[in-house]
């Protein structure tokens, strides 16, 4: 998964396709019922990756090898973040050269009920991981055409409607991961079959319902182009100090998250009879209400205040206070504090955050192409957290270093945006 920054494009197609978004976008207002499709598959897309890669892997890694689950379940979702990296654009692009975007989420989506199966009859590290690059394959054909879906169809005075409606996919669908997550627990090749049925149906329907008209094609930029693209936009001083600063968070912010479920089992005294699958099912659904209340919250108030640098410090401030609370405690108060406060800062942070990357965007005929660059700053942390989290939990020999380090990558975030000039 890459999580990116909603209505702003793929952020993964080629440049030339990211680049001509505004003049693909329609006059008319989108398709009465397309909004709430859009929430559908989002929440499916991202019930998928919260409750396969944050529960049934995880249980399935210790399952095969108990001794080494750490870094194992590190290895096995940084290689597959790479791969999932590199196969979005490359999925993204074709979409584009053919005009057309259901054929993709249809082809995707369907596609995830056999991933899903290959997936849960894997008994090795070595089949787990190829098998999970390849549902990482199926579901980057998936989320590059709908995430395309937005600039394609919905004109320039109803992307904010949009963008909330792709951007709640993440706390719904989250919620339902951990809980579907929670309930085959015991039977994970059973619930990775309920998550690649959820995705397909979910493209079933959108794509039945949410007709499309065929696009212009669109023909890829060269890869020079592009990496010179990229680093011309990165020699923009705020631009440049707003990339560091959402990389350093979103770092901070998935090297914990990924190992939340071994960190119920190993390191937090649960109430009595709650299974560490159960826990999550209580955090994730807290941390999603949290995250919401701050995302409507935080862009209000910024745009009350006009204030966007206040915002985004304080809540990455607040984010490291988060992290202190369970590096202190291990008890299970502290995690139900660390959720509900992180999700506080963390969905405050990503609206606040997000409204201030458009405003330092270096050149305003390039603004598509350039939150493209933005969302490195989201894919590429999501890629290293991994390998970083293992290799610090197998170095320290346990979590709490984990969360001193994350708390210091937020509070290195907070300080990132104070060099800015450009916006308040």
């Amino acid at each position: 998964m890459a999580l990116s920054s909603p209505g702003t494009g793929t952020g993964t197609s080629s440049d030339a396709a990211v680049a001509d978004i505004p003049a693909r976008g329609p006059a008319g207002p989108p398709r009465r019922g397309l909004l709430p499709l859009l929430l559908v598959g989002n929440s499916a897309m991202y019930a998928l990756y919260i409750g396969v890669a944050g529960v049934l892997l995880a249980l399935q890694v210790e399952d095969v090898d108990p001794a080494d689950k750490v870094a194992n379940f590190g290895l096995i979702a940084g290689i597959s973040a790479i791969f999932a990296t590199v196969f979005n654009p490359v999925a993204g692009a074709l979409s584009d050269r053919s005009g057309r975007r259901n054929p993709w989420i249809l082809g995707g989506g369907l596609a995830a009920v056999p991933a899903m199966f290959l997936l849960g009859s894997a008994d090795t590290i070595l089949l787990i991981t190829i098998a999970w690059c390849l549902g990482q394959a199926v579901m980057n054909v998936y989320q590059a055409a709908i995430t395309s879906v937005v600039p394609d169809r919905v004109p320039m005075s109803a992307r904010g409607k949009a963008s909330a409606a792709v951007g709640l996919g993440l706390p719904f669908g989250s919620t339902l991961g951990a809980l579907i997550g929670a309930a085959f627990s015991e039977d994970y090749r059973t619930g990775y079959l309920v998550f690649g049925a959820l995705v397909a149906g979910a493209a079933v329907l959108f794509t039945a319902c949410g007709r499309e008209e065929r696009l212009p094609a669109c023909a890829p930029l060269p890869v020079r182009s592009q990496l010179a693209a990229f680093a011309r936009a990165l020699r923009d001083h705020d631009f440049r100090w707003a990339f560091i600063g959402r990389a350093l968070l979103v770092l901070g912010y998935f090297a914990v998250s990924g190992y939340q479920l071994y960190i119920l089992q190993d390191r937090t005294a649960l109430p009595a009879g709650m299974k560490p699958e159960a826990a999550v099912a209580v955090l994730m659904p807290l941390t999603s209400v949290a995250m919401v209340v701050a995302t409507v919250l935080g862009g209000y108030l910024s745009d009350r205040f006009d204030r966007r640098k206040l915002f985004v410090g304080a809540s990455a401030l607040l984010s490291a206070v988060a992290l202190v609370v369970p590096a202190v405690s291990t008890s299970w108060p502290a995690m139900l504090a660390f959720a509900a406060v992180n999700g506080l800062a963390f969905g405050c942070y990503m609206a606040v955050d997000t409204a201030l990357e458009t405003m330092v965007l270096p050149n305003a005929e390039d603004a598509a192409r350039d939150m493209g660059v933005l969302n490195v700053a989201n894919a590429g942390p999501q890629i290293i957290a991994p390998f970083v989290a293992s290799v610090v939990v197998s170095v320290s020999g346990g979590y709490t270093a984990l969360f001193v380090v994350a708390a210091v990558l937020a509070v290195a975030g907070a300080l990132a945006v104070k060099p800015i000039r450009g916006v308040r």
